[in-house]
């Protein structure tokens, strides 16, 4: 199974389109949303493309291939207009012979997650907006940073994971 990771999309409706065609594009099964998906926080500015109903629509055409997990920004009013479950702070995902700790990084982080990962565990998170692939004491974190209001000169990008290896990609 091959899988599409994007992270903090903020309510933003051209990223959310561009997330989907991408994923279509790559040939992913499974739709893999780190967070933040509808509403922009209170700490930064509006997306250019703030449209969280658009965002719905995008998002809940694909809503039997998601799987996501609950960002800082999410509540629970998002999981009533959301098709799919959006209020887990976290997810395992296996593919190959390797495990994927599926987050988005505000509660579970590399400062917390020390006692409950293993070596050779791959962290998928977001939050920061900030791209990282790095390998720290056995554990790799990956974070495709945000599309909508990237970080630190982080360009918009995702992960692509399939048979055990993920990739860091920027979109194009």
């Amino acid at each position: 199974m091959k899988f599409f990771v994007v992270s903090d999309i903020h309510g933003d409706s051209y990223w959310a389109q561009r997330a989907v065609d991408t994923f279509v594009s790559e040939g992913a099964d499974r739709l893999v949303l780190l967070g933040d998906i509808l509403y922009h926080g209170p700490r930064n500015d509006l997306p250019e493309n703030y449209n969280p109903k658009k965002v719905i629509e995008i998002f809940n055409g694909y809503a039997d291939r998601i799987l996501a997990v609950r960002g800082n920004c999410e509540a629970e009013v998002d999981q009533m207009v959301l098709k799919f479950p959006c209020m887990a702070d976290y997810a395992y995902i296996v593919s190959g012979e390797t495990v994927f700790f599926a987050t988005h990084g505000h509660i579970y982080n590399e400062q917390t997650l020390q006692a409950y990962i293993s070596k050779g565990t791959v962290v998928l998170s977001g939050h920061t907006h900030v791209t990282v692939d790095e390998v720290r004491n056995g554990i790799r974190y990956m974070n495709p940073g945000s599309p909508s209001i990237p970080k630190e000169g982080s360009k918009p990008s995702y992960i692509v994971i399939d048979d055990g290896q993920a990739v860091l990609k920027e979109f194009t």
